[in-house]
């Protein structure tokens, strides 16, 4: 349990009637995550990978890794509990997009919001590029700020694009255990592609589509925090989608342009790993 203090701020300050419940879940997945970047992951990567686990230059190269694998956990706990709740969605849901509830929702808006509270820290900590910040930045605001609450019915819907994390994740560690250019890379790529594509792009512009439309509808009804949050929230992390998807095409092209063109890059990661080293 949260204390009293904390609950009536959550509650009576910024409004979030529903959090109180789901804090203690919140706080497990956040600490689950960091114990999986931290301890978990150095641990057992070097078991289950231990020539390429070796050969990663730095702690910088080594805490990338770990990103990795947290984020892999994140979403193969994430996209089922979302699908869970698309599919058993209570009536409240389905009849109010915008203010109905179900606590199936509460608990996975708290263990994305644990995640994303340590994914956000972690892209300030380890900064690597600016995207990244702000991506962490606007989901975790996002779904934290859902718990007041406000549009359950999209977030678990918004939820599904990480379906496309598990393949760039994939794409990643294959780079990373000398893998680039296989043919598994290349399905991989396709797959990846694919779901990016078709998950954050198609389906996630519709969703997008669909909650502007509901934010336009009911905005003079909320506090302008929310209507700014979620309405620049929503075109930044498209706008991020679209971005993404423009460099994943070139980076997968980079790995299949011949021979030649997967040796620079296979040197262009080897002389990273050394700048990462040098960090």
């Amino acid at each position: 349990m949260s204390p009293a203090f904390l609950d009536r701020f959550l509650v009576d300050g910024l409004g979030l009637t529903k959090i109180p419940r789901f804090l203690p879940t919140l706080y497990l997945s956040f600490l689950g995550f960091t114990f999986v970047h931290l301890v978990l992951s150095p641990w057992l990567s070097p078991k289950v990978a231990p020539k390429s686990y070796a050969a990663l230059k730095g702690k910088k190269a080594r805490n990338n890794w770990s990103i990795h694998v947290v984020s892999q956990v994140h979403t193969l706990i994430i996209v089922p509990m979302s699908i869970w709740c698309i599919v058993n969605q209570n009536e409240d849901i389905a009849n109010d997009r915008a203010f109905g509830w179900d606590d199936r929702v509460g608990y996975t808006y708290a263990i994305a919001c644990g995640y994303f509270i340590w994914d956000t820290l972690d892209a300030i900590v380890n900064f690597i590029d600016i995207g990244f910040v702000i991506h962490g930045v606007a989901c975790t605001l996002i779904y934290t700020m859902s718990f007041r609450p406000f549009v359950a019915y999209y977030g678990t819907r918004c939820l599904l694009w990480e379906i496309s994390t598990f393949f760039l994740n994939i794409h990643w560690f294959l780079d990373k255990t000398s893998r680039t250019g296989t043919t598994f890379q290349l399905v991989n790529g396709f797959a990846l592609l694919a779901a990016f594509f078709s998950v954050r792009l198609v389906y996630g512009g519709s969703i997008s589509y669909q909650f502007f439309l509901t934010l336009l509808g009911i905005w003079r009804q909320m506090p302008w925090p929310y209507t700014f949050v979620f309405g620049l929230g929503n075109f930044a992390l498209q706008g991020l989608n679209w971005l993404w998807f423009s460099k994943m095409i070139a980076a997968i092209r980079k790995r299949f342009d011949g021979s030649e063109e997967r040796q620079k890059l296979i040197n262009q990661q080897d002389r990273v790993e050394v700048d990462e080293q040098a960090a």
